[in-house]
Formats: C-alpha cells, structure tokens, sequence
C-alpha cells in the first residue's frame, strides 16, 4: 500500500528544550521502505537533524515539499524517469529546498546533468552513513557536495566546455528584458543591484534569471556567465544606475516599488 508523506509531529523527536529553528528539516524520498526507514533511524541519532517527511513516488516527493516546511529533501534518482528534469521541476515548484540526489551507480553523464539542473549533492547508494550525515550537514550550509570521481568529472566539463558541442544552445532566443538581465549578471551585478537597475523586484527578476537558464540550459549565474563568453553572448545594455533624489531623478526605493509588470 502506497505511503504518503508523514506528519511532521511523526518525524524524528527534538530533544528536550530544543528549539525547531535548530534542526536541519530532512524530507526522505525513495521507493524502498527499508531504505526510508533506514534514513531516518541515522538521522535520529543525530541531534541537528531530524526528518520531517517521506514520500516513495515523484508526485509525493512534490507534494511534501509543498506541505512541509524543510531545508533538504533526499530523493532517489529512480523515482522520476528523467530525474534530469525533475530536478529542474522542483527547484521550480520550491527553490529553497537542497537536494541531495541519490543515485543506483556511478554514473558520468547523469551527475553533470543533475548537477546543471541544480541538484546540491550526488551520493551513491551505498555511502556510508557517517558520510551521508557529513554531506546533509554541509549541503545545509550551501555548499555542494561531490564525491572525489564526480568532483574530476565536473571539473573536465569546465574545462572542455569552451570546445564541446553544445547542440541546440545557441538557437535560444532572448527577449530584450532577458538581455538586459544577462547583461547585468555579467556585469557581476547582484539581484538586489539588478531590480534598481531596471526597475522592478528582486522577486521579477528571480523569475525571469529562471526562464533565461531554462532557455540556455545553464543552472546558475557562473554556468551563464561561461555560456556567455564561449558563444560570444552579448546581453542588452542595461540602463544606467538611478541617481538620489537631490539630482532630480527617481530613487531606488521608488524604482524598486515599481509594478512587476515593468518587465513583462
């Protein structure tokens, strides 16, 4: 019979006193029982961390992304049929959630794919447990987490992405909002910076960095930037910075209250 994901009142206990803003908040997604079971009797030995939800299908996995409140949600690749896309599809739905995507096999061309599409952290099925603490912890913090093999592998795509053949790339049109946007990222501009540069939110201008990555195949702003420069992308010239208001000119504040319609 199929599970869905549990309560969170039925996940692993805090320890006495502890405040739930202390915990790393851990949703389990896999298809076996013992494994899901297996994960959260390592978790429950650990007092930072504590399982919030399950689920055993794709669909669930979504779901109690949306139903829960978490930092992290452990999924195995085998539940979607291109994980590749599912990955794209739930940093989508819910972008503050890290991933650490569980794999059957080491395998090349998945774990760059994943790892362009935004997953935070490949393991192998059979890590060991200590390690898989070691990885939930630092995945947390934001920081990537790769084994030795897949961290080469990523490294040589770096290297060779200026000569591989990216087909299909470069047949991506951007609209003159998206270029100005990818000419402000280039630029090293923040979102924050971005949004009183062209004059809406920092919200509008998450939304439109998503459909640019979509459209190029990229994951995050350093992908971009190297697709920029390895196919001579040139974004729109973004209109210069707003003055104070003792020049006579809009402020910040008064561009960043624009409607987000300004970019549409």
């Amino acid at each position: 019979m199929a599970t869905i994901p549990v309560r969170a009142e039925q996940a692993n206990r805090p320890p006495e006193g502890g405040a739930e803003e202390q915990f790393l908040r851990v949703i389990v997604a896999d298809s076996q029982a013992i494994f899901r079971a297996g994960l959260r009797k390592i978790f429950a030995l650990e007092d930072d961390i504590r399982v919030v939800g399950q689920a055993e299908t794709m669909a669930q996995a979504l779901a109690a992304c949306k139903r829960f409140s978490s930092d992290l949600l452990i999924l195995e690749s085998s539940l979607a049929a291109n994980p590749a896309e599912a990955i794209a599809d739930l940093m989508r739905q819910s972008p503050e959630v890290r991933v650490v995507v569980v794999t059957p096999t080491a395998d090349e061309e998945l774990t760059l794919e994943l790892f362009r599409r935004g997953a935070h952290a490949i393991v192998a099925r059979d890590i060991e447990p200590e390690m898989l603490v070691d990885c939930v912890r630092r995945v947390s913090k934001g920081d990537p987490w790769l084994d030795s093999r897949a961290i080469y592998w990523v490294l040589e795509a770096y290297r060779t992405q200026g000569t591989r053949p990216l087909p299909g790339r470069t047949k991506a049109q951007l609209t003159p909002k998206e270029s100005m946007i990818v000419s402000c990222v280039t630029q090293g501009m923040k979102n924050k910076e971005i949004a009183l540069r062209v004059g809406t939110t920092e919200q509008v201008v998450k939304n439109y960095l998503r459909k640019v990555y979509d459209k190029l195949g990229v994951a995050d702003r350093l992908e971009l930037a190297l697709y920029c420069l390895n196919n001579r992308v040139g974004g729109a010239e973004a209109p210069p910075a707003p003055t104070s208001p003792t020049n006579g000119s809009a402020a910040p504040a008064a561009l960043a209250a624009k409607s987000p319609e300004t970019l549409s």
